[in-house]
Formats: C-alpha cells, structure tokens, sequence
C-alpha cells in the first residue's frame, strides 16, 4: 500500500509552477541542453540560438524553481541542473513523445 501525500497549498502550487516551467518549449530545450553537464549563458544561448537576454530570463525563472543552479568561476557563472527529480520527468515526458 503506497503512502498517501497530502496536497497543501504550497506542495499544491510548486507543483504547478514546475508544470508551467516544462510547458515552455525554450525552458524545455535549456533544461535538455542543461542535462549534458553545465553551462554558461553565453553558450547555452549560441547553441540554442537564442538571444543572452532570453536565456538569462528563462534561467532566472528556472532558478527561483530551484530547477538549475549557478557556480560563479572568476567573472563567469555556470548554470546546472539542481533537481534530477524534474530532469528524470523531463527525460521521460521526451521518451513518452517519441513513443
């Protein structure tokens, strides 16, 4: 018999709010790059042609998810993946589509 979880009104919107982080195809793709190890703004927005203003507002948004994470190494910062709970999701919602 599996435990029952009480959805309170913060478990309640969290996980909401992590639905609304995966239901955008550019976090998605940030989130997927992010999974091959870590990366700078600069370079997640060159791989994934996307402008550095859009990338560092997405990554904000990811951040306060406490989805990704960032190191600063001198005047670089370093984005990576903060919850393998959510990237474990996201590689099955991507497994589930090309099923």
């Amino acid at each position: 018999m599996e435990n029952h979880i009480t959805l309170d009104d913060e478990t309640l919107l969290l996980v909401s709010q992590t639905f609304k982080a995966l239901s955008d195809p550019t976090r998605v793709k940030i989130l997927h790059l992010l999974c091959t190890g870590r990366h700078s703004v600069g370079c997640i927005a060159e791989t994934l042609e996307l402008s550095q203003s859009s990338v560092s507002h997405q990554l904000r948004f990811l951040k306060n998810l406490r989805l990704v994470k960032f190191e600063r190494e001198g005047k670089s910062i370093y984005y990576s993946i903060d919850d393998d709970h959510v990237i474990l999701f996201l590689k099955q919602a991507i497994s589930h589509a090309h099923h």
